[in-house]
């Protein structure tokens, strides 16, 4: 028999709290202000806000009950997975949720009648599993038909929605709406972007003119994410689906987000750990990557890619020290560590361990530091770790 263990004793004095070394700030004020901004863009559609990966890293409970409350007025939430449909809807019990990967099997398929979820049908093995599920009484199912207008992810061809149309239009329990997303949306200067996008319009017109012949009346009908709500005013439809600018990024090739009207959502913060003076010539951190071209101050900064700050940010990234005069732009230098950063801090002044570093957020755009990142804001965002205090305001 294995030994009998023992409880660890409670010894010494109890930790005492510190002060975050690495937090993130989410301004709900400015997530209610970018979804007015879809209202003003799409007056008469309506909104279903995705809440997707945990809100795009922002937090799913506290962002689906801001944007719930807010003014603007939304229909409903989208979510990827089942998973997060449900957790979804122990949170927010009266909106529809719009599940963009649908069902998988017959339990998830019973779980969607029974919490009142929107399964988007993009295979024919859904199909199949509709066939042998009955609706308990009275109740209905929102299922949305997806159409692979061109993106060539998820979806049916027009052919096969449209007989799955036929065949599911017999039951009374069953709405059925039509989607499909845009793939190139973002670069509509660029004429393959233009064209691309063009094609996949014509398509979608010519399905939903055709399922309505089949349904009797025009399906309601969603085409637009981010990208075509902010330029695409005819692919608004009856219902838009906003996702990455709801929380303040460019979806838009060449614009910024505060040119397109939105505002920072997240704010990622950190402290200066320690300041010491460099000399030409001096390297720092791993692989010695860096060499300073003049003498200077560096500042260690406690945050790395263990709480989700970029490994790849390349040398002269930008952040934001916070010194007497306010914040002041510094640049990255030096491989990015597991918790720490290195930035040069130039000639700026009044600046010590404990003074605040903008990451991204409030006056830095994100997109900016992606860029320099080589990825996009919305893994910025979903990649930020639990060990990163979220406070919300």
């Amino acid at each position: 028999m294995p030994p009998a263990t023992r409880p660890i004793p409670d010894v010494g004095p109890k930790p005492r709290e510190t002060r975050a070394r690495a937090w993130a700030t989410v301004d709900l004020a400015a997530l209610g202000h970018n979804l007015q901004r879809v209202r003003e863009l799409c007056p008469a559609a309506d909104i279903i806000a995705v809440v997707k990966a945990d809100a795009y890293g922002h937090g799913m409970a506290e962002c689906a009950r801001a944007l719930r409350d807010a003014d603007a007025g939304i229909r409903g939430f989208a979510v990827a997975t089942m998973v997060e449909a449900r957790r979804l809807r122990e949170l927010e019990g009266e909106l529809p949720i719009q599940c963009l990967a649908g069902f998988g099997n017959g339990e998830e398929l019973e779980d969607c009648a029974r919490y009142g979820l929107e399964p988007v049908l993009h295979e024919p093995g859904q199909l199949r599993l509709l066939r042998d599920f009955s609706l308990p009484g009275d109740e209905r199912l929102t299922l949305w038909l997806k159409h692979n207008s061109g993106m060539n992810r998820l979806g049916l061809d027009a052919d096969a929605i449209l007989a799955a149309a036929r065949e599911l239009a017999k039951r009374k329990n069953l709405k059925l709406r039509l989607m499909s997303h845009l793939a190139w949306a973002d670069e509509l200067d660029n004429a393959g972007s233009a064209a691309f996008t063009r094609q996949q319009l014509l398509a979608f017109d010519h399905l939903r003119r055709e399922l309505g012949a089949v349904l009797g009346a025009p399906p309601e009908c969603s085409m637009s994410s981010s990208a075509g709500i902010l330029c695409l005013p005819d692919a608004h439809y009856d219902t838009v689906r906003p996702g990455i600018m709801l929380y303040g990024s460019s979806s838009v090739a060449g614009r910024s987000a505060a040119e397109l009207g939105l505002l920072p959502v997240m704010t990622l913060r950190a402290r200066l750990l320690a300041v010491r003076e460099v000399k030409a010539g001096e390297a720092v951190g791993y692989g010695a990557s860096w060499r300073f071209p003049r003498d200077t101050r560096m500042g260690v900064v406690s945050i790395g890619y263990a709480d989700g700050y970029p490994r790849s940010a390349a040398n002269g990234t930008p952040v934001l020290v916070a010194s007497g005069g306010g914040f002041v732009r510094c640049k990255l230098a030096g491989r990015v560590s597991m918790d720490m950063i290195t930035v040069d801090l130039g000639e700026v002044d009044d600046v010590g361990p404990g003074s605040e570093v903008i990451l991204w957020g409030d006056g830095l755009d994100a997109d900016e530091v992606a860029a320099r990142a080589g990825t996009i804001a919305y893994e910025l965002f979903t990649r930020v770790t639990a060990r990163v205090e979220k406070r919300y305001r």
